[in-house]
């Protein structure tokens, strides 16, 4: 049975085929470029890039494709056609590693779903911020 007891997003990607490492590292990089200050942690098994203590995305290595998590509505109407090849299920983005990453569109998804976050923090504070 493969690990499922990830401590780090090192450990994930060192226990992925060898032929995806390059894409998950390329990935990494990518999202950290597109949320400067990002931190890493692992949630659900999965690695996660987190900005000001909410999980902006997550991402996922399959035997053919990486995911990543979550699609929200807001993000689907955002970027409409170009989305919906890669929309699996509820809140599933999948991209083949046959395929070249969509560079941009990472970037877009990533930025988009910061600002969801970013959004909903600010939305949690104020809340808190109200008198009973």
């Amino acid at each position: 049975m493969a690990k499922t007891n990830y401590q780090s997003v090192d450990e994930y990607n060192a226990a992925q085929p060898e032929a995806v490492r390059p894409t998950l590292e390329r990935l990494r990089a990518l999202i950290h470029k597109a949320l400067p200050g990002a931190e890493e942690r692992i949630s659900y098994q999965l690695p996660t890039f987190c900005l000001h203590g909410s999980d902006v995305v997550y991402l996922n290595a399959a035997s053919k494709h990486f995911a990543l998590y979550p699609s929200t509505d807001g993000l689907i109407e955002a970027l409409g056609e170009t989305l919906t090849p890669h929309l699996h299920g509820k809140g599933t983005m999948r991209f083949l590693f046959a395929d070249p990453v969509p560079t941009k569109l990472i970037e877009r998804i990533v930025k988009f779903r910061a600002k969801e976050a970013e959004a909903a923090a600010n939305a949690k504070a104020a809340k808190k911020r109200q008198p009973s």
